[in-house]
């Protein structure tokens, strides 16, 4: 998949826990956790900004693109 989740990378530069994060944007650990681990097919614009508000970011420092050759190339 083309889009990479960086979500674990800003709440270890913020020192935020997942447990924290949840009670701040009223998500469920299980949904903020698929999230997270990028198995989410999709986010909510409103949920979004919940998530950069709670960690004073930018939706770019959360969500990031890389083409499908590239990520083959990874691979």
């Amino acid at each position: 998949m083309p889009i990479i989740v960086n979500l674990d990378v800003m709440m270890a530069k913020r020192k935020i826990s997942l447990n924290e994060l949840s009670e701040r944007v009223d998500l469920t650990l299980s949904n903020l956790s698929i999230l997270k681990t990028g198995k989410a097919r999709a986010i909510r614009f409103s949920t979004l900004e919940a998530i950069c508000k709670a960690l004073d970011c930018q939706p770019g420092d959360i969500l990031e693109y890389v083409s499908e050759e590239k990520a083959t190339a990874k691979r």
